[in-house]
């Protein structure tokens, strides 16, 4: 399926996740770390690595007053020397909202896919190839050959991996649990799971695996372990963003593509890869 499933399922996989997801925005580092409520939106600035805009809705803001408000979360971050990312739903009112946007300096970065399914229907066994084991872990050391393996595969510094995802481990609202598939001591794959207590998702990350190890089912394996960690845990859905290599795997499992997402970036003109 190359399209958006606009079945009633699906709808109401939609209609779940913008009620309880997608303005979820919590501090895991508060060193690191704020969250501040702006007019309609959330705004996640962090010390290290991009800000983030995020919202259900903007509350009506159209013409001179979405513009301005547009301008101050921009001028906000560039007071701070900082790159930030608008997320911006297919959905979102008004229509002309991604044009206002890029009027002001904000530019797409590839599509993001929202794709939902429940955990339960996605317990599979799945046979990993011989030599390949998984485990959780929790360690620095750990979370570095993560690190190590996410720079090969995306050919980019991800020196704020580790210390993110430490974070996250020990969180009280969106606990994360990392995953490893690892062959002769490598880390080949890595993915992790955050559970989002107070509602019914549990969100599915990373996924990344290094190429000659792709196509042999550890992505699957991954997804079907992390849906047994929700079901245990009382979580009934999944959710992803994902994207166009993950899309076709997961909606070949079953899952559904419930809207498009594109992160709209502005960066300071002199920011370094963040």
């Amino acid at each position: 399926m190359n399209e958006i499933d606009t079945s009633p399922r699906a709808r109401e996989y939609l209609d779940a996740y913008n009620d309880q997801l997608r303005d979820r925005m919590f501090v895991n580092d508060p060193d690191e770390e704020t969250v501040d409520v702006v007019g309609p939106v959330k705004r996640l600035t962090k010390i290290q690595g991009r800000g983030f805009i995020m919202y259900k809705d903007l509350g009506g803001l159209d013409g001179e007053a979405l513009d301005a408000f547009i301008a101050e979360q921009r001028d906000y971050f560039a007071g701070l020397g900082k790159t930030v990312e608008w997320k911006y739903h297919v959905e979102d009112q008004p229509a002309d909202l991604p044009d206002r946007l890029a009027a002001h300096g904000f530019e797409p970065e590839e599509l993001e896919s929202i794709v939902i399914g429940e955990a339960a229907d996605h317990m599979i066994a799945v046979r990993l190839p011989e030599g390949v084991t998984v485990r959780e872990i929790t360690s620095d050391a750990d979370l570095e050959r993560v690190r190590a393996m996410e720079e090969k595969v995306w050919d980019t510094p991800m020196e704020w991996l580790p210390k993110a995802l430490a974070a996250e481990l020990k969180s009280t609202t969106d606990p994360v649990t990392v995953l490893v598939a690892e062959a002769d001591g490598e880390v080949v794959c890595a993915a992790w799971i955050r559970c989002h207590k107070g509602t019914e998702f549990a969100s599915l990350w990373g996924g990344s695996t290094l190429p000659g190890w792709r196509g042999k089912g550890i992505y699957r394996a991954l997804v079907a372990r992390r849906a047994q960690l929700a079901v245990a845990r009382g979580f009934k859905y999944l959710q992803f963003d994902c994207s166009d290599e993950s899309r076709p795997i997961l909606l070949r499992m079953g899952m559904s593509w419930v809207t498009k997402a594109f992160p709209y970036v502005w960066k300071p003109q002199d920011a370094a890869a963040e």
